[in-house]
């Protein structure tokens, strides 16, 4: 892996960053597909209860978020059965919360499915719900040795 890196970067002194001209040039994440059997109630979820914002929404395809990538929602097929309740199942969806107690709180008076408790681990706190196709949500409160770089002012998902 860090010989494929070496081959693909070069240093550019002139923009004092490194240049990948050699590889596809990949700026950023744009979005994450995510297949879902009922588009209205994935929109219910992802936007009326957890909050993100539409950006575009055509017949079959919703993108939700506003900066950095996006969560793309589009249709599945009825047959196919795309989702499993652990993490081999391979789509985790993260988010950042500011206090995964009240968001959770917040989830489970909305009737979301909680597929595990609160942990506390060194990095912060994390909790995953589970969305209407069964695809697990991370819910994770960072810790920061400083905490100037906590966000603060949140209380679950959205401003005290």
């Amino acid at each position: 892996m860090l010989s494929a890196q070496k081959q693909c970067s070069k240093y550019n002194k002139a923009f004092n960053a490194v240049s990948h001209s050699d590889c596809v040039n990949i700026k950023r994440v744009g979005n994450v597909i995510l297949a879902v059997k009922d588009l209205d109630k994935s929109i219910v979820f992802y936007h009326e209860i957890l909050g993100l914002p539409i950006k575009n929404q055509r017949r079959t395809w919703v993108d939700l978020g506003q900066t950095g990538g996006l969560l793309s929602l589009h249709p599945a097929s009825i047959t196919s059965d795309h989702s499993s309740n652990n993490m081999e199942g391979g789509i985790v969806i993260g988010f950042l919360v500011g206090d995964v107690k009240s968001a959770l709180d917040e989830l489970r008076s909305k009737n979301v499915r909680v597929h595990r408790e609160i942990v506390d681990r060194e990095a912060g706190k994390n909790a995953i719900v589970l969305d209407p196709d069964g695809y697990l949500v991370s819910l994770f409160e960072p810790k920061f040795a400083d905490r100037d770089q906590q966000s603060s002012g949140y209380h679950g998902f959205t401003p005290a």
